[in-house]
């Protein structure tokens, strides 16, 4: 069997807390822990390269559900170029949104610095 990952190595290896590696299997966005013969979670090296992917997504601004059905395509052996390329131009139209109202605000507080 491939090497197995206890939660705690897991988490370490993507920079999360066990207990959110836990939450994302429990909604999940991470498959069910296979578990030893002591009980205790393990997991593949899939699973770090999984955590990851939704970690980097979440920085990017992508909601759990939207995740969730990037997942969900790649599982079903769906492309989601589409989808992830629509939900990309969505976070870029926010994106240039907030910097807007960053920019007008900026330009008040100048205004009123003086």
């Amino acid at each position: 069997m491939e090497n197995q990952i206890r939660i705690g190595d897991l988490a370490r290896q993507a920079g999360v807390a066990p207990s959110l590696v836990r939450y994302y299997e429990e909604i999940g966005l991470l498959p069910p822990a296979a578990r030893n013969e002591s009980g205790y979670r393990v997991y593949r090296q899939a699973d770090v390269e999984r955590l990851r992917f939704i970690q980097r997504a979440k920085a990017l601004d992508f909601s759990l559900e939207e995740i969730g059905e990037i997942l969900g395509l790649r599982e079903r052996g769906e492309a989601p170029c589409a989808y992830v390329i629509n939900q990309i131009g969505a976070k870029m139209a926010e994106v240039d949104r907030k910097m807007a109202a960053l920019a007008r605000l900026k330009a008040e507080l100048v205004q009123l610095h003086g």
